[in-house]
């Protein structure tokens, strides 16, 4: 890994527990400036714990998290101010048009509202929503309010970015747009955490990929190194194997027989 670069997030011993459950069994981790890091697992392994424990939305773990070189359990939310997130189901204030959702997002993340207002709209205008800047958004699509929810997380410029599952609801053309954006600003110095299920997304995006289990992570390198390591093609191959799960071609193959209606008794 480029050590040299600016460690932007470290996570050390980060372990948390639900009613007696325990969902991190000591994740050790630091991400440099400028990685996109594809983060992925199987539902139930953590992924989004670990991701609203760093947004400081969840308390209650034990370990250290470190964000921008700061203790975020020292109660200064002010690191905050440089993240971006989306979330995989987001509450979207539906009611209100774009204008005034996006006004309001930069205002609280600090920007003046003409400033907002101004930014915004160049936005929704390069993704093809210029037209219904002041249309509720209760109207849109989910592709439409995806897009949206993009803008939002970066109208003011974060530093680091946390996308769950961003593509989701997009069209093809949008699809292209986003990942070629992802690069660009992982190139200017960037940071991303990218969770997703679509495994030749994250394969092809990822500059460094963290696969998550059972609360653990088990591979965490290059698309590359995890093959050479794996003996594996493609990444969903080494997601299998890593994950212990290789029954998707019987259950696809029994699903399909029940639908046919040739299921044996």
């Amino acid at each position: 890994m480029e050590t040299a670069e600016e460690i932007v997030l470290s996570l050390k011993d980060l372990r948390m527990s639900y009613a007696e459950k325990e969902i991190l069994k000591g994740i050790n981790l630091d991400v440099y400036q400028g990685q996109i890091i594809g983060y992925i697992g199987p539902n139930g392994a953590g992924k989004s714990t670990t991701v609203k424990i760093m947004l400081g939305l969840v308390e209650g773990y034990s370990g250290t998290v470190q964000v921008f070189g700061r203790d975020i359990s020292d109660g200064d939310v002010e690191y905050k101010r440089r993240i971006g997130y989306v979330p995989e189901v987001a509450e979207i204030y539906d009611n209100l048009t774009a204008r005034e959702y996006l006004t309001f997002i930069g205002e609280i993340y600090g920007l003046s509202s003409e400033q907002a207002e101004h930014k915004a709209a160049k936005l929704m205008s390069k993704l093809g929503l210029g037209e219904v800047y002041d249309t509720r958004i209760a109207s849109y699509s989910k592709g439409m309010k995806q897009k949206v929810l993009i803008i939002s997380s970066l109208l003011h410029n974060p530093d680091l970015l946390f996308f769950d599952e961003p593509l989701s609801g997009l069209d093809a053309n949008s699809v292209m747009v986003v990942k070629e954006m992802l690069a660009q600003l992982a190139a200017q110095g960037k940071t991303i955490f990218y969770s997703s299920h679509i495994m030749d997304v994250v394969e092809k995006i990822s500059s460094r990929i963290i696969l998550l289990t059972g609360g653990e992570i088990v591979a965490d390198g290059s698309f590359e190194e995890l093959r050479e390591q794996n003996k594996e093609g493609t990444l969903e191959d080494i997601f299998n194997q890593l994950t212990g799960f290789h029954e998707h071609r019987t259950i696809a193959e029994e699903f399909v027989a029940i639908v046919q209606g040739k299921e044996e008794s």
